[in-house]
């Protein structure tokens, strides 16, 4: 490479073009894309380039490459599976490509900068994710992280509250929608973003800080949330 990306904006620069080429070959130009991964053909990978482009080739001969290298013989197991799950399956090694290429580039970032490289490409939908129109979840933030919020909060395993504001990031589903499956442990009731919620440590189930009478001021001082099924069970001999 002419000039070799050395700081965490021209390292997910970098990322972000190989991924809209792999995403290009695996959605408008998926025709194309199959018809190239001949299975009577050699090892085929497919590249995605800086520069937005995509090529389905042979892998590189230098030993060791110049960069980590997709997964090899892509082509082989084309005509062996249905054609949706080969897509899937060639999505989430280009995922996993991906995010090799991003840290090797960045190996000599230091934690923070790596931890803000990663941050970035988490915001965005993985190329599996794309190709399986699956919606993508976005974690709330650490209470601590700087973020204010209106919403509830929630206590997760490991101790910390958790804030549940709106995202607005395109391609990411309301909040609600995230979590309308999550029944609290002691009502039986919905999940709902008004309101205040904590996991219980022990079973990982979640209530209404009303129905175990915890609030969110209370629960900044608790390191272990044991909800009442739970401390009674730890309380018999």
């Amino acid at each position: 490479m002419a000039s070799t990306p050395r700081t965490v904006e021209e390292i997910f620069k970098d990322y972000t073009a190989r991924r809209t080429a792999i995403v290009r070959a695996l959605s408008q130009d998926v025709d194309e894309f199959y018809g190239l991964c001949d299975p009577d053909k050699e090892n085929l990978c497919l590249y995605g380039h800086p520069n937005e482009t995509w090529e389905v080739t042979l892998p590189a001969e230098e030993v060791p490459p110049e960069l980590p290298e997709p997964a090899l013989g892509i082509n082989f197991a084309r005509d062996g599976m249905n054609r949706r799950d080969w897509l899937s399956l060639v999505a989430v090694h280009s995922d996993s490509w991906l995010l090799s290429v991003a840290f090797y580039l960045g190996a000599r970032l230091n934690r923070n900068e790596r931890k803000r490289l990663f941050g970035l490409i988490n915001d965005l939908p993985t190329v599996f994710e794309v190709v399986t129109e699956r919606k993508p979840v976005k974690d709330k933030p650490t209470a601590d992280s700087g973020s204010k919020s209106r919403g509830s909060t929630k206590r997760s395993s490991d101790g910390q509250v958790k804030s549940n504001p709106k995202f607005a990031d395109e391609g990411f589903a309301e909040e609600d929608d995230e979590h309308s499956e999550t029944l609290c442990g002691s009502c039986g009731g919905n999940y709902n973003a008004d309101e205040f919620w904590i996991g219980c440590d022990i079973c990982e189930r979640w209530f209404h800080g009303k129905c175990v009478k915890i609030t969110p001021a209370k629960a900044e001082s608790i390191k272990q949330y044991k909800c009442p099924s739970c401390s009674l069970r730890r309380g018999r001999p």
